[in-house]
């Protein structure tokens, strides 16, 4: 029996994995900014879930969620950094104010909840820490810069996280997902920048346009996502990246191969640039 500490559990991947959790007789901490909307969990448990509120913006909160999950469970053997939401608007729209608050909830937010964590895991020599990335942790795009600018800060903070814990036993696994059929393509998990510039428009409203198209049609089941990620915490050697959905295959694999090009293109230029 396992016991799994889960931020943003009132929706999408991280309501799914509770239920699976619960229905398997793991043990789990459900933490939400509103945990009323946690309710009917408790339908599902039997003495084996602790609900908390929590919004990874207030570390008075995150204290006391860790520490009740320490007090109720004893220890904590999963960590599953899952809040956050996506920014829409390109560069020079954004404000700096859009920019901060996105990287308080999906990269600080993250942090801080870690820095609580794992402290009890260092103690008990063993955990395992999902961190929620995206395909936009590898990519980028035009109206969405600053949510996959956040997330290539969470695949960075996790690659050193990973080498920094695993003497003491922890393991970092980063869960990258493509499209999936939760809320995050409604206004529920996306928020469009305030600045709205009329250059912009085309490139804007194509972005709307597709959100709306592709809401409730996405191609990722998320029940095979979240029973990817359980896999992946019974893995005796789990991976530092975790692909989910073959958009997300595609996507980071003409990455690598546009990294590649890049590369390749300049390697004259790159060896050469030293002392002769």
């Amino acid at each position: 029996m396992k016991t799994w500490f889960i931020t943003g559990a009132s929706s999408g991947f991280g309501l799914i994995l509770a239920e699976k959790l619960l229905a398997q007789g793991d043990q789990v901490v459900a933490t939400a900014r509103k945990p009323e909307a946690l309710a009917e969990l408790s339908a599902q448990s039997n003495g084996n879930l602790l609900i908390q509120k929590l919004d990874v913006n207030n570390q008075s909160e995150i204290d006391d969620a860790i520490g009740a999950a320490i007090e109720k469970f004893d220890k904590i053997d999963v960590l599953v950094n899952n809040a956050g939401y996506g920014m829409v608007g390109t560069i020079e729209e954004v404000t700096d104010a859009e920019v901060r608050a996105q990287f308080d909830t999906n990269v600080f937010g993250l942090l801080n909840v870690t820095r609580a964590a794992l402290p009890h895991m260092r103690a008990a020599k063993s955990g395992h820490i999902l961190n929620l990335s995206s395909i936009a942790g590898l990519t980028s795009s035009a109206t969405f810069p600053i949510y996959c600018a956040s997330k290539h800060a969470v695949e960075a903070i996790s690659e050193g996280l990973a080498a920094s814990v695993k003497p003491f036993g922890i393991s970092v696994t980063l869960i990258e997902p493509g499209l999936y059929r939760t809320r995050f393509a409604n206004q529920t998990s996306i928020r469009v920048t305030e600045n709205r510039m009329s250059e912009y428009d085309e490139q804007m409203n194509g972005t709307m346009d597709w959100l709306k198209e592709v809401d409730g049609a996405q191609p990722g089941d998320p029940e095979k996502a979240v029973d990817a990620m359980i896999a992946m915490v019974n893995d005796p050697n789990p991976p530092l990246r975790l692909l989910l959905g073959p958009d997300a295959w595609d996507r980071a694999h003409a990455k690598l191969e546009a990294l590649k090009a890049d590369f390749d293109r300049n390697e004259q230029i790159t060896k050469s640039a030293v002392f002769n």
